[in-house]
């Protein structure tokens, strides 16, 4: 799909060919002072495999080289992103569209819990109404100038993955598992949706492979061997690496204080992670 077409009201559901087409693309006030250079999908097949966690922590390390991140919350039935960063109240808005609220240290974060007036009131909504708040968020949303936007997916293979591959320009994914063998086999599901799309995969994270002991420091795989780097060879994708289960992320997360969370291992699969967007943009440059 061409950039024009993924800006268009009809993304996703329009037939025509671009060569073809007569509509122009609707750029809205936002997307004139819009400037992001990669938007990154994050996604898993299975749920409860901590992606939205992942999602935040890959942001918080992309912060902390000196980037400009925003989070695109696209979980619309169960956000938990406003939560594990802290932020409360109503997203506010000006003429030119709804303005992304700030983490403390600078995140910009949209999620349709920002714009409800309980948090925890539920979102009883069918595919198309939820797909045509994904096209605002990225249409609507004042991002301004950003190196990275993360998109955190909600689990599985229906209509948001399908919009958000079909309606934006999306650099390229990272998959989410975590070492049992059931996610493994959905997290497949997962990736091969992803390649049926052009943007490449950017590689496989395994959390929850293991608990260090704070005694003796041992790793305790408690649920089973971890199964990331075969998985990542079985899907032909590469591996990012893999994350402990941490108490300290937990309680920090619940707190809202996630950006206090310091993690060597997301470090060094923020640095894979930015080694393979390299390779990407070369093998796009001989393309």
């Amino acid at each position: 799909m061409s950039e024009a077409c993924k800006s268009c009201s009809s993304a996703g559901t329009c037939t025509t060919t671009p060569d073809k087409c007569s509509q122009k693309p609707e750029i809205t006030e936002a997307q004139k002072v819009n400037h992001i250079n990669k938007v990154i999908a994050v996604m898993s097949g299975k749920g409860g495999v901590g992606k939205s966690s992942v999602t935040g922590m890959l942001a918080v390390s992309l912060r902390r080289q000196g980037y400009k991140v925003g989070i695109l919350d696209a979980d619309i039935t169960g956000p938990s992103i406003p939560k594990i960063f802290g932020l409360t109240g109503n997203a506010e808005g000006s003429k030119t569209g709804l303005i992304a609220p700030l983490s403390r240290d600078g995140v910009k974060i949209m999620s349709l819990n920002l714009l409800l007036e309980n948090e925890d009131d539920p979102v009883i909504w069918r595919g198309p109404m939820i797909a045509q708040l994904i096209n605002q968020f990225w249409k609507d949303v004042i991002w301004g100038d950003l190196d990275y936007l993360l998109i955190d997916l909600p689990p599985g293979t229906g209509d948001v993955p399908i919009t958000v591959f079909q309606s934006l320009p999306v650099n390229g994914t990272v998959i989410v598992t975590s070492p049992q063998a059931l996610a493994n086999m959905v997290v497949r599901k997962a990736v091969k949706m992803a390649k049926k799309y052009e943007p490449p995969v950017y590689g496989l994270i395994e959390n929850m492979a293991y608990v260090q002991c704070p005694d003796c420091q041992k790793q305790i795989e408690i649920f089973g061997k971890p199964k990331g780097q075969a998985e990542a060879q079985r899907n032909a994708i590469p591996y990012l690496g893999a994350l402990p289960i941490d108490p300290v992320l937990t309680a920090l997360s619940d707190d809202g204080k996630l950006e206090d969370y310091q993690s060597e291992a997301f470090d060094k699969i923020v640095q894979r992670l930015a080694e393979e967007i390299v390779k990407n943009s070369d093998k796009n440059l001989l393309q």
